[in-house]
């Protein structure tokens, strides 16, 4: 019996899943402006285990969102999964945060293109087959109306950025799914288990999250 953490905290979305052999027993999550992370990620934990009839020590594995995304919201999911295997001495594995995002779609044919939100015109975005096989790498972009041009047939976009998105990608085989807003342990359940089952782990000392840009701080500019 393998039972793994699932943790997605990149976006907006704080997310924790438990997962056996890589079905979802139980899903706590919430989405809110805030991003109130640092506050709910424990407790959804602690709520998880307890509704999934578990304890630390039944564990397998700790599976979580390796990036794109928020720096903070990434910094706080990855420190609390290094803490966690560190202390029960179990691995850890790391899920592509645009692959979980992709993951949603429930499409039979085309392509799916999961976009993350990074200010302005800029996304963090991946293309991926219905399969979830990777057909080009993740990447920071603006988008213009020539993004993507060249891609042919159904292309579904998901993501948080669809209102900006659509005033310039305007081909008629894109079509945005509204819905589907925010990556979520949800999907990462069957990923990671997947993962598990090879042993593709990460080193729980060195792994670092792939925020894709530098984190850069900004300050006010002096009023004249």
């Amino acid at each position: 019996m393998t039972y793994i953490l699932n943790i997605e905290t990149s976006t907006k979305n704080c997310s924790v899943t438990i997962a056996k052999n890589g079905e979802t027993v139980v899903c706590n999550e919430i989405a809110e402006e805030g991003y109130s992370h640092a506050e709910r990620l424990h407790v959804f934990i602690e709520a998880s285990l307890k509704e999934a009839g578990i304890v630390y020590k039944d564990l397998s594995a700790i599976a979580v969102s390796q990036g794109p995304g928020s720096y903070t919201g990434l910094r706080i999911g990855v420190s609390a999964a290094k803490g966690l295997c560190y202390a029960l001495g179990i691995p850890l594995i790391a899920v592509d945060t645009l692959q979980t995002l992709a993951a949603q779609a429930t499409v039979s044919n085309g392509l799916i293109i999961p976009m993350i939100d990074a200010r302005r015109m800029e996304v963090y975005s991946a293309i991926f087959t219905t399969e979830l096989e990777r057909k080009r790498e993740t990447q920071a972009e603006i988008l213009t109306e020539n993004s993507f041009e060249e891609l042919e047939g159904a292309v579904y976009f998901v993501g948080d950025c669809a209102e900006k998105a659509q005033t310039v990608l305007t081909k008629e085989n894109f079509s945005f799914l509204e819905e589907i807003k925010y990556p979520s342990a949800n999907e990462m359940s069957l990923l990671s288990f997947e993962k598990y089952k090879k042993s593709d782990t990460v080193d729980v000392a060195y792994f670092e999250p792939f925020y894709l840009k530098d984190f850069m701080v900004t300050t006010p500019k002096k009023q004249v």
